[in-house]
């Protein structure tokens, strides 16, 4: 059995450079930690991280932080020229580098774009979306529209690159009926993977003022797990991969001085995906009916390295599920099956 390839991304985050417009929500210098950029630590921190990769993982050179197609032609084409060299590179010594990734906004994806990116070997492209409804977008101050978004992404799949659609839940204006609108428009738009950012609050952006004054309620862990549930269900059932759930535990999420509040908690993506589970779970009991699992011994079977997921954090989707339907008791293994399956053990 051949294995599968591990992919690796090396992230060089560029804080806000090329970004004139400041959104309701943003403060990339906190999100990502870093006050300033240096072109002259990329290389060294690219070695430095390609020296910890597996030699036979391939590995992206990954552009974030900012909008990297916005920032100063100069320099994004040193950036793009510095990263071709690695892929250009073919010692054996090390993890392979087939590509370089970007993220950047809508507004700033445009034919003369795309020809600068066509002479380099982009691989993947994310967008930050953030959100389809135009009067989301026009309340949280992105300063572009859900039609750019719509050119921007027929652009990078045009160019054949990986399209990577990043989406906020709890945006002000916000509601789960246009959040789900905006994860079926990027799956129609051809997104071949997405992420969901449920919005936490930092100091220092229009956004905590807003909920200063009363003009924006903040979203709650609770309530950001219920609605990012719905979202992630919708991406599965299109079969378009969820990289990520909510942000990094590094992003200064436990910074009392940094964040205000918001949907912070550091594992939110395994509680999210946890409750997906449970909901499916049930979904089998119910078409198999009750009365079968009643007082007996079932057993899920799970794609691999789901396990962790499917029994929730501390078990709590067993223990849920004995309470609800009368099970003695749930198990749950690794199947070759890639969908939730059920069993009903008779001893």
């Amino acid at each position: 059995m051949s294995m599968k390839t591990v992919h690796k991304n090396i992230p060089i985050f560029i804080p806000h450079l090329g970004c004139p417009n400041m959104c309701v929500f943003c403060n990339q210098r906190s999100i990502s930690g870093k006050q300033s950029f240096s072109r002259q630590s990329v290389k060294h921190e690219i070695d430095a991280a390609l020296s910890t990769i597996d030699k036979t993982a391939e590995v992206e050179i990954a552009y974030f932080g900012g909008s990297f197609t916005g920032i100063e032609r100069e320099l994004m084409i040193y950036l793009l020229e510095l990263a071709k060299g690695y892929v250009d590179d073919i010692r054996s010594d090390r993890a392979r580098v087939v590509g370089i990734r970007l993220s950047t906004r809508p507004d700033y994806i445009d034919g003369e774009i795309m020809d600068i990116l066509s002479r380099y070997p982009i691989r993947t492209v994310e967008l930050g979306l953030q959100s389809m409804d135009d009067g989301v977008l026009e309340r949280s101050n992105r300063g572009h529209t859900a039609l750019d978004a719509e050119r921007a992404c027929r652009l990078i799949k045009e160019q054949g690159y990986s399209l990577i659609g990043q989406m906020m839940i709890g945006l002000p204006g916000g509601t789960l009926q246009n959040e789900l609108e905006t994860a079926k428009k990027i799956c129609d738009m051809g997104a071949d993977g997405a992420r969901i950012y449920p919005t936490v609050t930092f100091f220092d952006t229009e956004l905590a003022c807003m909920a200063q004054r009363g003009e924006y309620s903040m979203l709650s862990n609770e309530e950001a797990v219920s609605r990012a549930k719905e979202v992630y269900k919708l991406f599965c059932s299109r079969n378009v991969e969820c990289i990520r759930i909510g942000l990094c535990a590094s992003d200064n999420l436990g910074d009392l001085n940094k964040v205000m509040g918001g949907a912070n908690h550091p594992a939110l993506g395994e509680l999210v995906i946890g409750e997906a589970y449970f909901d499916s779970m049930c979904l089998e009991i119910e078409r198999i009916g009750r009365e079968r699992v009643n007082g007996k011994t079932v057993c899920f079977g799970v794609p691999q390295g789901d396990v962790s997921k499917a029994i929730g954090q501390r078990g709590i989707n067993r223990a849920r599920l004995r309470e609800r339907y009368g099970i003695k008791e749930v198990k749950v293994k690794e199947s070759n099956n890639k969908n939730l399956t059920l069993t009903v053990l008779e001893h």
